[in-house]
């Protein structure tokens, strides 16, 4: 409520309602500012734990329905031990014993303020708890009892200043008066100083020794609490004879000033009385007063004789910027006689102290994605100095993402991030803050805060080659793992934990059917055996997915090339008897020469490479020296001329076998009939004429065919070569023609060695045709390197020209 005193204006009525409203809205929005910066209750001291001082949560305007969400947290100075603020209603309650007197000693207003904190959303507020005095301290003097000598002579209206009591209390609760026990001689005034009330005993009338020569007086002091309490002074007066002489200072009150820190033993002042009387009752003694504080005896000393004032304690500016100390300069006369005076001295401030730095922090973790300007911490600064010395410019004096941010309230900062957070490149930071004074020279303080990164799920598995590429041979064992996939996060805890499944289209033809994938470690398995001579290649593609929330994802596309083992035994084509068995009979004349062919044999493997390489050999033969076979080609030849005691038919045994680690084979009979030259010339020379012509024809065919094809496949590779040659230059390709190529049916085989790839193609070798072991016959060597999309489609083409080759 306000309130005002009317006063005069030379204004006219209606000018000074005008000025009187402009003074009631200036004064309203004082105190709304005021009001808005903070909510200020008052309490008594010595009141019971649990009392409730006020409703912050209300008096903030939050809803109190909504509290539970929140947290309220005293963090202001020493205080929070006192207080505490009710979590579930937002009561601020009393937490401890309050004893006023021991948190604002004086007489003085008692604030205490509170910053208070809530959270979710993160709010400070500032509370103003004024303690009451209770009067629960007696007043005290310092000594029992008081003496003073008292001239006869003395005139009436001399004054002797008193003990002065001591109360604590503050307030109506602080010394009221002082009474004096009646008599006739002595009357008591009060003196208000900055001390307090002094109690003043006047002479109202002159002494007589000679009649009383001692005066038993009882000095009271009583506060003004509700009941009063108060305490006695026992003042005892001695009366002396004559000395009419006192001694007398120049000034009543002297100033002066020192800087705090002075060293201790320097002389800061010469203190200076004089008394007309001769001999010892012109002798003057210098003393304090007994009334003065004891701090001031700590730290000033002052000689009896010479009156010199010395530093002999620490004077520290902070503690007290002044003293006021009373002087009493007494002669030696009988009785003595004194006179009194005050020294006021001033210190002056130095910057003796570094800034301090407090910081509130609600948590040392700051999550990636926080947005710029959220508030990581508090913290306030604060200097014991004052003015200049006081000032402070605070700072963050590292290349960290984080700045301050100044509070409407001085010397108070909030810790706010100015950039966005990454922990996958920055995890932990130290915030180094630096607060300087403005005083000369500046003293500086530093504060290290640490902030950690919390983790988001902000990165997606990866895998580091995309697409794979795997080599799985033939027949391999159902349910057993053939490989592995695998991808990494850049996050952390959950969010970095991964797990694996196949992309299925759910078809017939889906090759991921028999497929299992470990969604843990990303082991694959197959649920069947695969035969290269079904299927050579397949993909499929596996997808990894993070735990975070939300979960994120990425997928890699996988290559399996199936390598051929030696499953398939050679089958023999050629020469195949009459009735379909494995037996062929051939009929040459008996006057054939050496070198005669009698027959080849062809066969087949349905295996590539190593393992589909025929070799035929000679197992059993009737006569050594007259029937020869080629390990190559197949060719069965004579190896002399018949004689008239060779046998008419002989029987051939031969055997096929691969070139597989674990060879496969097969075997022929074949049966060879002389016949007379006169019985059989003309049948034989057309027969042996039909032979040689269509063997001669077959080959003649083969060749044409080859070397078109050939022409056919350089001309593709040299375009093939200038096309990537004009993207990359990384690998050269290498074809070299077999030159004993009869037409057999061929294959190509993909396999590892080494660093490289080799991909093997035919055509079929038969007898009289081999590839030498180390050599790179109908080989493609391809670089072992990841290719692209576009490489791969370049590789099938070759494969295809390789097919159209064979």
């Amino acid at each position: 409520s306000l309130s005002f005193q009317p006063f005069v204006c030379p204004l006219t009525p209606g000018m000074w309602n005008l000025s009187w409203f402009t003074v009631f809205l200036a004064t309203v929005l004082l105190a709304q500012r005021e009001a808005l910066a903070q909510i200020r209750y008052v309490t008594p001291e010595e009141v019971r734990e649990g009392t409730v001082v006020g409703n912050v949560a209300k008096d903030f305007g939050l809803d109190v329905a909504s509290l539970t969400d929140r947290r309220f947290r005293v963090v202001s100075g020493g205080s929070d031990a006192i207080f505490e603020v009710n979590q579930s209603n937002g009561a601020l309650y009393v937490d401890n014993k309050i004893d006023r007197e021991e948190l604002c000693p004086g007489s003085g207003t008692c604030l205490i303020e509170l910053k208070i904190l809530v959270e979710n959303p993160l709010e400070i507020h500032y509370v103003v708890v004024e303690i009451t005095d209770v009067n629960d301290h007696s007043p005290s003097f310092p000594e029992k009892h008081q003496t003073f000598e008292i001239a006869e002579h003395t005139l009436p209206g001399k004054r002797f200043q008193l003990h002065t009591a001591r109360d604590p209390d503050a307030g109506i609760n602080s010394i009221r008066t002082y009474t004096l026990t009646a008599n006739e001689h002595f009357d008591l005034n009060i003196r208000q100083s900055e001390e307090g009330k002094i109690p003043i005993l006047v002479l109202k009338k002159s002494l007589d020794r000679e009649q009383r020569n001692k005066h038993m007086l009882l000095v009271t002091a009583v506060d003004g609490g509700k009941p009063p309490r108060s305490a006695t002074l026992n003042v005892s007066i001695i009366v002396l004879d004559s000395n009419d002489n006192r001694p007398i200072f120049s000034q009543e009150v002297y100033e002066m000033s020192v800087k705090e820190n002075i060293p201790v033993g320097t002389s800061v002042f010469r203190m200076n009385a004089t008394d007309h009387d001769e001999g010892i009752n012109g002798e003057v003694e210098y003393n304090l007063g007994k009334t003065l504080s004891p701090q001031v005896y700590n730290i000033f000393e002052l000689d009896k004789l010479t009156g010199e004032i010395v530093i002999k304690g620490l004077v520290d500016y902070e503690e007290n910027d002044r003293y006021e100390l009373q002087i009493e300069a007494s002669d030696k006369g009988t009785p003595p006689l004194s006179g009194e005076c005050r020294l006021v001295i001033k210190i002056i401030d130095v910057n003796d102290n570094s800034p301090e730095i407090d910081v509130t922090s609600l948590s040392n973790t700051v999550s990636e994605n926080s947005k710029p300007g959220t508030v990581v911490s508090l913290l306030s600064v604060k200097d014991k100095d004052s003015g200049v010395n006081g000032k402070i410019i605070s700072s963050i004096i590292n290349d960290v993402p984080f700045e301050l941010k100044p509070s409407y309230k001085e010397n108070t900062y909030s810790i706010i991030t100015k950039g966005l957070l990454d922990r996958e490149k920055v995890s932990h930071y130290e915030i180094i803050i630096k607060a300087t004074d403005c005083g000369e020279p500046p003293l500086s303080a530093f504060k290290t805060v640490s902030i950690h990164v919390a983790d988001v799920n902000d990165n997606s598995p990866h895998f580091d080659i995309n697409p794979l590429r795997f080599y799985l041979e033939e027949n391999n064992i159902a349910g057993k793992s053939i490989f592995s996939v695998s991808a990494t996060d850049n996050d952390i805890n959950d969010n970095a934990v991964i797990a694996y499944h196949l992309v299925r289209d759910g078809s017939q033809k889906d090759i991921t059917s028999f497929l299992n994938i470990n969604s843990e470690n990303g082991e694959i398995s197959a649920l069947k055996s695969f035969d290269f001579e079904a299927v050579k290649t397949f993909q499929f593609q596996v997808v990894a997915t993070d735990s975070g929330t939300p979960s994120l994802s990425s997928n890699v596309t996988v290559h399996v090339f199936i390598l051929d083992q030696n499953d398939n035994a050679p089958v023999i084509l050629y020469p195949v008897s009459s009735n379909g068995s494995a037996e062929g009979v051939q009929e040459i004349p008996r006057n054939v020469h050496a070198g005669h062919l009698v027959t080849k044999v062809r066969a087949y493997d349905a295996d590539i490479g190593y393992n589909g390489w025929l070799l035929f050999s000679l197992q059993e033969v009737s006569d050594h020296s007259l029937f020869g076979l080629d390990r190559y080609t197949g060719q069965i030849r004579t190896l002399r001329s018949f004689t008239e005691t060779d046998e008419a038919e002989h029987k051939l045994l031969i055997l096929v076998k691969d070139n597989g680690n674990v060879s496969l084979s097969a075997t022929a009979t074949v049966m060879v009939k002389v016949v007379e030259p006169k019985e059989a010339f003309a049948a034989s020379d057309v027969q042996s004429a039909a032979k040689d012509d269509e063997d001669s024809d077959v080959t003649f065919y083969l060749m044409i065919t080859l070397g078109a094809v050939s022409l056919l496949f350089v001309i593709s590779i040299i375009v093939l070569i200038a096309m990537q040659c004009s993207k990359s230059t990384d690998y050269t390709s290498k074809y070299l023609q077999e030159p004993n190529y009869d037409g057999t049916l061929c294959h190509s085989i993909q396999y590892r060695s080494g660093d490289k790839r080799y991909m093997l193609v035919g055509p079929r070798m038969s007898i009289g045709s081999t590839i030498v072991p180390g050599s790179h016959a109908n080989t493609l060597v391809l670089p072992d390197r990841r290719r692209t999309s576009e490489e791969v489609r370049h590789a099938g083409h070759v494969n295809f020209l390789l097919i159209i080759n064979c």
